[in-house]
């Protein structure tokens, strides 16, 4: 049995972080796949809980080894995920959830077809500057340079499968639920879930 592999894509700001975390804790089939960062952890992050946490050098001798599924530069930064560990977790029918950017899920949707692509929206540009603002976190130039970047980041919202614009947030966490349970109902899925039940449906 194969599990579903979901994409959340966001630019910064958005609410990708708050909304994955919320529907992790609503639907606990769905499992957060641990990305490998170049970036220092945030206050209160843990390695190997939000992301495994490594160098330069680390990353790239991961990369050339053939361990990661994707990799890109974020904002000068490394991501990654760990193709392996992917391709256990779903074969073993667990649904799996990327939390990456536009050029990662370009290169996952090559390996697996099959993946469930989601956009995260924030309802407009002003609001997207006022929440990264709001973090108090960022200098000037650096949150322009992740509005700027944001802008290029929404222009491929057209490769994904759903959109969910996150203007109230328990609205958009009802969305991002509802799109998780509507892929489990595909055809294909509840086949591979209950082969003996369709196998009896499809004899003469």
């Amino acid at each position: 049995m194969s599990g579903t592999l979901f994409i959340v894509t966001a630019p910064s700001g958005a609410g990708k972080t708050t909304l994955v975390g919320g529907l992790l804790q609503r639907d606990p089939q769905v499992q957060l796949s641990v990305s490998y960062t170049t970036r220092p952890p945030r206050p209160g992050e843990q390695d190997g809980r939000e992301y495994h946490f490594v160098d330069v050098a680390r990353f790239q001798t991961l990369r050339d080894d053939g361990a990661f599924l994707e990799w890109a530069e974020v904002h000068g930064n490394y991501y990654a995920s760990s193709r392996v560990w992917l391709r256990e977790q779903t074969a073993a029918g667990r649904d799996i959830l990327l939390e990456i950017d536009w050029q990662g899920a370009q290169q996952v949707r090559k390996v697996f077809p099959d993946a469930v692509g989601i956009f995260l929206l924030p309802p407009s540009m002003e609001e997207l500057e006022r929440r990264l603002r709001g973090r108090g976190t960022d200098s000037d130039e650096v949150i322009s340079r992740r509005l700027l970047a944001a802008r290029g980041e929404m222009r491929h919202v057209g490769e994904f499968d759903y959109v969910i614009i996150n203007k109230q947030l328990d609205d958009a966490l009802d969305d991002l639920a509802a799109v998780v349970r509507a892929a489990r109902l595909r055809n294909a899925k509840q086949h591979a879930r209950h082969p003996a039940y369709f196998a009896f449906l499809e004899k003469d």
